[in-house]
């Protein structure tokens, strides 16, 4: 039955969780490849595999930050990030450009949840501050929230770690610009 239909589901270490049977990855594809069908003590021998075949399992592991692909997809999801924030003093570069980058990714090791939490949380303090941006110095006021955590289970890898105590960039020291609008040029002398 074909429904023309696309659904994304997410779900925490699909293939050892039982909802699918055991598999791996193809290095060459990327999509997740199941052992055959055992013979089950059934009337339908390939009821076992009904589950599995309807689903293409994508598995989506935390950004890389140790080559150049990695870092450029990561500024890149950071660049689709910072498109839509709405704080008065956004700014193109604000998420991409300096030291931000890599003071996000230290911050949540590239696991794409924790940096939504982040942000998230970081958007709301720079709205209720006032400060309408997003700064490493702000950033570093917001303790990552995973909300209650009972009933996840650490051992299979539904609790990111969340680092902790991460250093802020040093600011570079800027000179302050002075307006220079009225400063003599030098220009043809009066009554001459």
């Amino acid at each position: 039955m074909d429904l023309n239909v696309t659904l994304v589901l997410i779900g925490v270490d699909i293939p050892r969780s039982g909802l699918l049977r055991s598999g791996y990855p193809d290095p060459r594809t990327g999509q997740w490849v199941f052992s055959p069908a055992k013979t089950a003590k059934s009337f339908n021998p390939s009821a076992v595999t009904q589950t599995e075949r309807r689903f293409d399992l994508v598995d989506l592991a935390p950004f890389d930050y140790d080559s150049a692909e990695g870092m450029t997809a990561f500024v890149q999801h950071l660049a689709g990030i910072e498109g839509r924030l709405r704080l008065l003093r956004a700014r193109p570069g604000m998420l991409t450009e300096g030291e931000m980058p890599e003071y996000l990714f230290r911050r949540t090791h590239g696991i794409v949840g924790l940096l939504k939490r982040l942000i998230e949380d970081g958007c709301t303090e720079a709205m209720e501050s006032g400060a309408e941006e997003l700064t490493p110095e702000l950033l570093s006021t917001i303790q990552i929230n995973l909300g209650n955590l009972d009933d996840r289970d650490p051992t299979a890898g539904e609790i990111p770690e969340v680092p902790h105590n991460v250093p802020v960039p040093a600011r570079k020291a800027r000179k302050k610009d002075r307006n220079s609008v009225f400063d003599d040029r030098g220009g043809s002398v009066a009554g001459g």
